[in-house]
């Protein structure tokens, strides 16, 4: 290894925090590094590929190594490098907010950009109530949102997370926010106290936790629900049949803005452009991020329905609200190209015709004692392990620590293959690749976890 690899690895060790991460892992080992990508594959500083599972973190949908997404880039920012989109425009922001309008479903027709994900759940909450003010319900600042959910870092989305160890060092938070059962219905038998109700009988037991809700906060106190297409934290819950219906409906019912939280969905993760396209619901609200440039340049945005616009559109009125790097040229730009990608190559299509491969491939694995539930949609799947098939008894907190940070994530990714194994709820394993990734990179991913889950049953 030459000395320049060496001082980078020194450099991330002595002065690099990561996100997420027990630096105590890496107190008498180096630091992962990663120096670069090609298609579905990544490479770290010693020349060892591995197979991405993940997308870097559910982002690059075109795949590494788009050099058309770096020129874009490099155009933009000798044409433009930066303005704000404080009382001005500039020409990207305004053709991609044109574009994803047109994308978009219903009359969502107005684009709030920000820089990610987080800052676009919290841009949406703060429309939320200030609308509410603006129209003459004052009262209407709460948010419902799913157990186990994850909606972001800033201090309002992190208060409309429901992962409680992720809370708890930065309390007290946000208050208005209320929380109720997700659509995980492999577990609906200990979620309702009901033994045997189908997914369709499921997904509207778990709706109907949303108006109960709604009543006991009183409806003249609730401005939104927040929920995710597919759920990510818990390990992929997929709505059963008529769930998003129903809490369209709900909504309706009670004047509730319906906020469909796609940061991670949209953008062909599941097949679709957006949630909406692929269970039938048209929300108030779009939150979205990461594969709107596949990671090429750091973007989000609020994508909201026309009619919130309206208290803004005369008068003094302002949404005092924004981001410096919200909607940048170069981000902008990127976007652009990126969406130009999936118009080219079909990616959605590439995603909805290699779907059934890719579940067939995660569903061979059922017949591993360790694997208890295969869920998932598009390219966005989760594997939930068990210690019990049967009777479907999940690990001790101290069982998957040792399952999941003392075996899993290290042989997964000395296998080859980048992937995550997670606890926030049951211990599972999520796998999200590119959407450029077909047959050939399925098979070696069912190879590599049934070779790796196998080893760790048996150290169980």
């Amino acid at each position: 290894m030459t000395q320049p690899d060496n001082d980078i690895l020194k450099a991330a060790h002595d002065h690099l925090w990561l996100h997420f991460t027990r630096h105590s892992s890496y107190q008498q080992s180096e630091i992962p590094t990663i120096v670069r990508g090609e298609g579905s594959y990544i490479y770290d500083i010693h020349g060892k590929r591995y197979l991405d599972g993940l997308a870097g973190l559910f982002v690059v949908q075109a795949g590494h190594g788009r050099s058309e997404l770096a020129e874009a880039a490099a155009k933009q920012a000798q044409e433009l490098a930066f303005f704000p989109l404080w009382s001005y425009a500039h020409p990207k922001a305004a053709e991609l907010a044109d574009r994803l309008a047109a994308l978009a479903p219903g009359d969502l027709n107005r684009v709030f950009f920000t820089t990610g994900g987080g800052e676009a759940v919290e841009s949406a909450w703060k429309l939320a109530k200030q609308y509410f003010k603006l129209t003459g319900k004052p009262l209407k600042h709460k948010v419902v949102s799913r157990q186990i959910a994850y909606h972001g870092t800033p201090q309002g989305a992190l208060s409309i997370t429901g992962i409680p160890a992720f809370k708890q060092m930065f309390e007290p938070l946000v208050p208005g926010s209320i929380r109720v059962p997700n659509t995980n219905h492999y577990r609906a038998d200990e979620i309702t106290g009901v033994k045997g109700m189908t997914p369709e009988e499921y997904g509207i037991w778990a709706a109907d936790r949303v108006a109960r809700a709604i009543e006991m906060e009183g409806p003249d106190t609730v401005a939104a629900v927040f929920a995710e297409p597919v759920q990510n934290a818990g390990g992929c819950f997929p709505p059963p049949a008529g769930y998003w219906r129903r809490l369209r409906e709900i909504c309706d019912e009670y004047d509730v803005l319906l906020v469909s939280d796609e940061v991670i969905c949209a953008f062909g993760r599941l097949g679709t452009m957006f949630g909406g396209e692929k269970y039938d619901y048209v929300p108030d609200i779009i939150t979205c991020a990461k594969g709107l440039t596949s990671g090429y340049s750091p973007i989000g945005a609020m994508i909201a329905h026309e009619r919130l616009f309206e208290p803004f559109k005369s008068g003094e009125e302002m949404f005092a609200h924004g981001y410096t790097f919200g909607g940048h040229p170069v981000s902008a730009a990127v976007a652009l190209a990126n969406l130009d990608i999936f118009e080219r190559e079909d990616l959605l299509g590439h995603v909805t015709k290699n779907e059934p491969l890719f579940q067939a491939t995660l569903d061979g694995l059922r017949d591993l004692p360790i694997v208890g539930d295969v869920r998932g949609a598009g390219y966005f799947w989760g594997i939930e392990l068990v210690k019990d098939k049967t009777t479907k008894e999940t690990f001790t907190a101290e069982e998957s620590e040792r399952l999941l940070r003392g075996f899993l994530s290290k042989a997964l990714f000395d296998a080859g293959l980048y992937c995550r194994a997670d606890d926030r709820g049951d211990p599972v394993i999520q796998l999200a690749p590119p959407l450029v990734a077909g047959p050939q990179e399925f098979e070696e991913i069912g190879s590599i976890l049934r070779t790796v889950l196998t080893e760790a049953w048996a150290r169980l």
